[in-house]
């Protein structure tokens, strides 16, 4: 059996959903659910859909705010 691995670094997090969170190349990532989030065309405006509602990355860009570091207790 083969296994294929990516890591991605997440940097942003959306500040009213932390729960998804946008890596260094742009992906958006969903990290409860630990799945990828496509970017969606609606009309001429590229987004994503957060929360169940489309937001345009015009927005959500406004609201994106550093990840925390966490430590881990072990």
């Amino acid at each position: 059996m083969i296994e294929i691995t990516k890591k991605y670094d997440l940097k942003w997090q959306i500040d009213y959903a932390p729960n998804y969170q946008f890596s260094k190349c742009g992906k958006c990532f969903n990290v409860l659910r630990n799945k990828e989030i496509k970017e969606t065309l609606i009309g001429y405006t590229v987004g994503f859909c957060i929360n169940g509602k489309f937001k345009s990355k015009k927005a959500i860009r406004t609201h994106l705010v550093k990840v925390d570091k966490s430590e881990c207790p072990f």
